[in-house]
């Protein structure tokens, strides 16, 4: 197990998070244990392509990630993210029905434009 504070864990987060790979990382703030980093790897868990995306699909949904990096998290191509992420009835444009069409016609145009 390491110890990092939270001041060497911004100022260099990838050291805790090699650390992490191989073992537990415990983040102490002020002298208080607050957070423990474990990578997922490390966790045992049989079916992580699985976990992996479906870690993917809900980062995706609570909008925290793009659909690419979803992809890239889930080590799959981006076609099969969109298309699993439609299947499911997630929506991949994050703004109001309005704001997509105008968006598809906004395309429309310049597509007809440059021709």
């Amino acid at each position: 197990m390491h110890a990092v504070n939270v001041r060497q864990l911004k100022s260099n987060p990838s050291v805790a998070l090699r650390e992490a790979k191989n073992d537990l990382v415990v983040v102490m703030n002020r002298d208080t244990p607050d957070a423990v980093l474990v990578g997922i790897e490390q966790l045992g868990i049989a079916d992580l392509p699985h976990v992996r995306r479906a870690l993917a699909v809900a980062l995706f949904r609570g909008g925290d990630i793009s659909a690419a990096t979803a992809a890239r998290v889930a080590q799959v191509p981006l076609a099969e993210m969109l298309g699993q992420l439609s299947a499911m009835g997630i929506p991949l444009y994050g703004g109001s029905p309005a704001d997509a069409v105008q968006e598809m016609d906004a395309a429309a145009a310049w597509l007809a434009s440059s021709r």
